[in-house]
């Protein structure tokens, strides 16, 4: 590594400062996760406090999505015209909003509304965190960068998790008074606004990103940024590249551009990101980081062993994303997400047949034997590291970077919502899954999906390792 960073440096690559702004970017990440996860220790809280129902619940957990959806497609708008860092500033102020809010709720209305804007939140950074990443980081070291944003998501969930978990201990349980006279569960949101303020405050100190500059005829201001970071002389062949890439189409970018002007149908590459936004989703990863909790207790862990194994899993999704860190500017994208949705598919898979194995008890709870609990509990958990080391974060570093410049907004706008109203109706539907046809009829379902996304990827999704992204193709 320091090899490398001594050839940057001659080269006049400022690659320290890079690093530096790409981390910043990725903390948007880190609350991404933190928001995610955290609902996975709070769902009893909610129910003792709004009483509410199955579908009452699956609501207020999926609730969040609707707003991921919708800050994830107005992000791209709002990134073509307020700058990528410009819409991070406003993600980091809903992060502050929404933990305030949630844990503050004393119904179920207004936990929902702080919820969707924490929502918001999420969305617009899961788009916009690593665009940036992708437009200030040099293709050499891209997908390295851009991985870290998965670390930083799955680092967030990690937290939450092992925040839920030791304020629930502290408590006695998450439904019992912590401190100043309020439930452990609200304490479990408030714990969010730490670093949401922090994300806000740093966020002031870094550039915004140059492509969007050039796009917006800010080119002296793109010039000095790029200088900046990579020297005064790679920063002139920079923005000529990336004029170049515009000099064909040179409106200001619009959904419309999404269309092919050739065939009047949307454009291949558009379906490619749907296709991988979607399926990330379809395998059901968020029911092991939403239900976390309710799924082990289904099987007869108790809440305190249920969110200890939550701590586990987020500790192994971490390990997990360092591999990915090493590998995927070496062997690429694709090679990543088809073992990975083999890897997926045989776990789910075993999954499925412990799950089938149980019988319900007189409370509804499903019985596995020792040999099937343990057979779903590592299977469950080396399904959580087989996705972590591919889909988890190649999704996102594929989506920042597949799309040429002049429809980067708008192709991640429309992938970006799709992958989170596919995570919103997985979410939302699996309590009633989990009641109509239990554990193992709702992971056949997201095995036949993995199984399904080993022939997608092998016929549709083309490398992007080692391309500039002014060398894109749509």
């Amino acid at each position: 590594m320091s090899t490398t960073l001594a050839a940057n440096a001659a080269r006049g690559e400022n690659t320290s400062f890079i690093v530096l702004i790409s981390c910043v970017a990725t903390i948007g990440g880190f609350l991404f996760g933190f928001d995610s996860g955290v609902i996975n220790g709070t769902v009893d809280g909610l129910k003792q406090t709004f009483q509410s129902s199955a579908a009452g619940i699956g609501f207020e957990v999926a609730s969040m999505l609707l707003g991921c959806a919708v800050g994830a497609f107005a992000a791209g708008w709002l990134g073509d015209r307020l700058g990528r860092r410009g819409v991070l500033i406003i993600a980091a102020l809903m992060f502050l909003l929404s933990a305030l809010g949630a844990g503050s709720a004393h119904s179920s209305l207004a936990f929902v509304i702080a919820r969707v804007v924490g929502g918001f939140a999420v969305g617009a950074a899961s788009v916009m965190s690593p665009a940036y990443i992708a437009e200030v980081a040099s293709a050499r070291y891209r997908g390295r960068l851009a991985t870290v944003q998965q670390i930083a998501i799955i680092s967030g969930l990690f937290c939450a998790f092992l925040s839920n978990y030791l304020l629930a201990r502290a408590a006695g349980a998450s439904t019992e008074v912590l401190w100043l006279g309020q439930a452990a569960w609200r304490w479990m949101f408030w714990m969010q606004a730490i670093p949401s303020a922090l994300f806000l405050v740093l966020l002031l100190g870094i550039p915004e990103s140059p492509r969007y500059l050039v796009v917006k005829g800010r080119r002296e201001q793109a010039l000095a940024v790029l200088t900046r970071l990579y020297g005064p002389a790679e920063a002139q062949a920079k923005v000529g590249e990336i004029e170049g890439s515009l000099a064909q189409d040179q409106h200001r970018p619009r959904f419309s551009d999404l269309i092919s002007k050739v065939t009047g149908k949307l454009r291949p590459i558009v379906w490619v990101g749907i296709g991988l936004a979607m399926f990330q989703q379809l395998v059901g990863i968020n029911v092991v980081f939403y239900y976390g909790a309710v799924l082990w207790q289904a099987v007869g862990f108790s809440e305190n062993d249920a969110l200890l194994i939550n701590v586990l899993s987020g500790a192994l999704s971490i390990g997990a994303c360092l591999v990915t860190v090493v590998l995927i500017d070496r062997i690429g994208r694709k090679p990543l997400l088809w073992v990975g949705s083999v890897g997926m598919a045989v776990s789910l898979a075993l999954v499925t047949i412990a799950f089938a194995s149980g019988s319900l008890d007189a409370a509804g709870k499903l019985q596995l034997s020792d040999r099937m609990g343990m057979l779903a509990l590592v299977a469950a958990n080396v399904y959580v590291i087989f996705f972590n080391m591919s889909w988890g974060p190649v999704m996102w570093v594929m989506l920042g970077e597949m799309f040429p410049n002049q429809i980067r907004g708008s192709g991640l706008a429309v992938a970006g919502a799709a992958q989170w109203m596919s995570n919103f109706a997985i979410t939302v539907t699996f309590p009633i899954l989990l009641g109509s046809i239990g554990l193992a009829g709702a992971y056949g379902i997201y095995t036949v999906a993995a199984v399904a996304s080993i022939f997608f990827v092998l016929r549709y999704v083309h490398e992007t390792k080692g391309r500039e992204l002014e060398q894109m193709e749509g």
